[in-house]
């Protein structure tokens, strides 16, 4: 009988165990008892030593008044006889260390004895001071003596002293005997309850023996073929992992017949289990999972063996609009697309070793490395395979009959040129495809430390950021609206810039754009929200009973996803006090249309308070007029690539008017930015175009510069 690892071990270890604990308790019960015993021997102590001091100290000084005034005359008239007889019957009392009769500086009359050997000299003990200077009944301590002293008085006149000197010996000796009397009581409580703790250890021990023989009868047999079986599973082999059918009618039986099904389950789910675990769902590709498995397998052979290889993290360039634009269905469509042309490209030029994998979302991440016998290096492989990629994957693709152009961005980082390490690989790549979407997207980008560095100049601007406020750094100037008709000036679009004390003015594309990926622009948001508000509110001051002017502020999709911009919008407009028709909040097309549901319920909760909503840079994305239908929109600001061409361009011309007229067929105001050209103006106001703003109208001013245009 293995002992080492079964139950009968353990339990006989537990009972050990609780032998131990018992026997732990047993000493710290007999510590605490000699503790306790120890305290209720000083606490009976102190106690009788108070109650013997209280009755000691209230029958010396009752003997002592007595005895102060009784000397009185004796001292008075000079009686040495008289003196000495009221001593010597104090002396004799039981416990009566000494009696002392002195004069009124403190020299000894009489002692109590027949020689009176001490006559005459003054007393020197440490208590003699203060008892020759008390002016009434005095009693000190000390070791072994209580010191009772009381003032010898004529009238009001003192002749005299009288000092006794109570023995406190004794006293400590009878509690001393009483307390050792007690020690012995306590001793003998002691040892009967160690005698109980003993028998009930006893009796523990013997119910563990027993407890031992009931679990190897019953228990240990069966679940040692349990935990066979299960060793059997653990290590694969399903079709010997089968325990012996029982006939026991009890919980271990069922167990047994239970875990013999249970077997049978984990066989047949175990193959699909491996599968779903290694692999992506949709694309069929493997997973992140299996493919860190093999680029740490591949980096383990290429240790010092002097091989390439590369690593390419392609990401689906604006995939989340096609989800927001024609639903989570269609972006499972494209992915598969995507992931298709990816597998036939890969297959097509990766070579034997390539392995694919997709990350999750729209990311997929290729291995690759060169043929040995082709004399290419990683590099060569790479740039060739990126290439086609690139080409093959901007080629529309056609999803719910409707073309979808997308194209992807390509980062390629090589080993062990820029890194040694998968963690460093992968991190390298991930930094290089976000140089090449900063570049422009659909395109390949290869790792260099440059780009290390733009990563960390993106984090020391995101550092800087934090604060600029409050520095006074960043600040706002307005760009005039005239309306088209009639030239009037309307109102004006708030604008932030940064003036760094170092780097001077940074332009808003690249601040902007950190602010929002970092959620800064949650904190900034509010804050220029307010300042635009307050400044709005000293333009309606300056232009008195003239019609008020409207400021229009900028919203980040990030805002309005955080749920609380109603009531942020509301806060501002108490706080600043403008009318909220006063104020028109911008939002772009992916903003509202990427969850139409939520943008039209907060959309809706802004408009009912009387703030306007316009929908900026309209006509670049993928959204039409017909989801102005679902969503609460006022106006519409034409993007300002629009208006550039309508002078040459006949087809942005057509687009314009028709965004014009279809926007005016749904009660929508609209709006043309960057307007540079008076024929650009003059067409506008032909197509009956409500307001413009662009630099021929009037650039950007500062507060002081825009009061003054006022």
């Amino acid at each position: 009988m293995n002992l080492r690892y079964g139950l009968q071990a353990r339990f006989l270890a537990l009972m050990a165990l609780a032998l131990l604990v018992v026997l732990a308790l047993m000493a710290l019960l007999w510590g605490r008892q000699a503790r306790m015993q120890a305290e209720v021997e000083n606490v009976t102590r102190d106690g009788m030593e108070r109650i013997v001091s209280a009755s000691l100290r209230r029958q010396g000084e009752g003997m002592v008044t007595q005895l102060s005034e009784s000397l009185a005359n004796p001292l008075y008239y000079f009686d040495l006889d008289a003196i000495g007889v009221l001593g010597r019957a104090t002396l004799n009392q039981p416990g009566i260390r000494y009696v002392l009769v002195y004069d009124a500086v403190g020299n000894i009359v009489h002692d109590g004895s027949e020689e009176i050997p001490s006559y005459g000299k003054r007393m020197d003990d440490a208590m003699a001071g203060p008892a020759i200077a008390a002016p009434q009944l005095l009693t000190q301590f000390s070791d072994d003596v209580m010191d009772v002293a009381a003032p010898v008085m004529i009238g009001n006149e003192r002749i005299g002293g009288v000092r006794v000197g109570f023995d406190l010996r004794g006293l400590r000796n009878d509690q001393d005997a009483a307390v050792g009397e007690l020690r012995q009581r306590l001793d003998e409580l002691g040892r009967r309850q160690l005698s109980w703790v003993v028998v009930l250890s006893a009796g523990l021990i013997g119910l563990g023996v027993l407890m031992l023989w009931l679990i190897q009868r019953f228990l240990v047999q069966p679940i040692r073929q349990l935990a066979e079986a299960a060793h059997a599973i653990e290590m694969g082999h399903f079709e010997v992992a089968r325990t012996p059918v029982s006939d026991r009618n009890d919980e271990v039986g069922d167990l047994l017949r239970a875990f013999n099904r249970m077997n049978t389950s984990v066989a047949r789910h175990d193959r699909e289990i491996r599968r779903m675990a290694y692999t992506d769902a949709l694309t069929s590709l493997a997973n992140r999972l299996a493919f860190r498995e093999t680029l740490d397998e591949r980096l383990l052979q290429m240790q010092g063996a002097g091989r390439q290889l590369a690593l390419l993290f392609a990401d689906i360039d604006d995939f989340k609009r096609v989800n927001d634009t024609l639903g989570h269905d269609a972006g499972d469509e494209v992915l598969l697309q995507f992931a298709q042309r990816i597998r036939e490209t890969v297959k097509r030029i990766g070579g034997a070793g390539a392995a694919l994998a997709r990350f999750g979302g729209d990311e997929f991440v290729i291995l690759v490395e060169p043929d040995a016998q082709s004399g290419q290096d990683a590099r060569d492989v790479a740039s060739r395979l990126a290439e086609a990629l690139v080409t093959e994957l901007g080629q529309p693709i056609t999803v719910h009959n409707r073309q979808v152009f997308l194209g992807t961005s390509i980062g390629i980082t090589l080993f062990p040129q820029d890194a040694a390490g998968a963690n460093a690989l992968m991190k390298n790549g991930d930094i290089a495809m976000y140089q090449a979407k900063v570049a422009g997207k659909n395109c390949y980008r290869f790792y260099s430390r440059a780009m290390d560095q733009a990563v960390e100049r993106r984090v020391h601007l995101e550092h800087e950021l934090r604060g600029a406020w409050d520095r006074g750094e960043l600040s706002l100037v307005y760009q005039p609206l005239y309306r088209v008709s009639d030239n009037a000036l309307l109102g004006a679009e708030a604008l932030l810039r940064w003036r760094h004390p170092e780097h001077g003015t940074i332009a808003p594309s690249v601040f902007i754009d950190v602010a929002e990926q970092s959620g800064l622009i949650e904190t900034i948001g509010p804050q220029v929200l307010r300042a635009a508000c307050q400044d709005a509110v000293r333009w309606s001051a300056l232009r008195g009973d003239r019609e008020p002017l409207f400021v229009s502020v900028n919203l980040s999709p990030r805002q309005l996803r955080s749920g609380d911009l109603p009531q942020i919008v509301a806060d501002v407009l108490r706080d600043t006090g403008l009318n909220p028709r006063q104020l028109h909040l911008e939002l772009t097309e992916t903003a509202v249309l990427g969850d139409e549901t939520l943008a039209s319920a907060m959309l809706s909760q802004l408009r009912d308070a009387g703030v306007q909503v316009w929908l900026d840079d309209f006509g670049t994305g993928f959204s039409g007029l017909s989801h102005l239908r679902r969503v609460p929109i006022d106006g519409v600001k034409i993007d300002r690539s629009f208006i550039a061409d309508i002078l040459r361009d006949p087809d942005d011309l057509a687009l314009t008017t028709a965004i014009i007229a279809m926007a005016h067929s749904l009660g929508i105001i609209v709006i043309a930015e960057g307007v540079e050209r008076e024929g650009q103006f003059d067409l506008l106001r032909e197509r009956d175009c409500d307001l413009a703003q662009g630099y021929l109208l009037g650039h950007p001013l500062s507060m002081a510069e825009f009061e003054k245009l006022l």
